[in-house]
């Protein structure tokens, strides 16, 4: 089986239970901290596009961030929301789980299921 990764913080809620989630399928992810390891935009870019969802899914608009940077309203395209990403990974919703070339927002978390189908 190809390696699954999970870009994960620790702190969230939803993060640990799409974890849980993974585990209680008999799956050991790769855990990605973003908030330790950073955030290589690029990277989170080609993610995004994979997912096929739009740039607005992997955005926290709760965030303190989202409103300081004026972000509300804005139209956003992968590469720009993860290069702001990368400077306030807080405003990255999460978690992101990768499967090969395929990618889900995990929120709920049986949306890892739509990996392996």
């Amino acid at each position: 089986m190809e390696k699954v990764i999970i870009w994960h913080n620790p702190r969230c809620r939803k993060s640990r239970e799409g974890l849980n989630y993974l585990k209680e399928k008999g799956i050991e992810p790769v855990i990605f901290d973003y908030l330790k390891e950073g955030i290589p935009a690029d990277e989170l870019a080609d993610l995004i596009k994979k997912s096929g969802l739009p740039v607005e899914a992997f955005i926290r608009s709760n965030e303190k961030e989202y409103r300081e940077l004026g972000l509300k309203g804005k139209s956003l395209t992968a590469e720009e929301f993860a290069r702001i990403a990368a400077n306030h990974p807080r405003l990255l919703q999460r978690p992101i789980v990768v499967y090969g070339d395929r990618v889900v927002l995990a929120r709920p978390a049986s949306e890892i299921d739509k990996l392996f189908t």
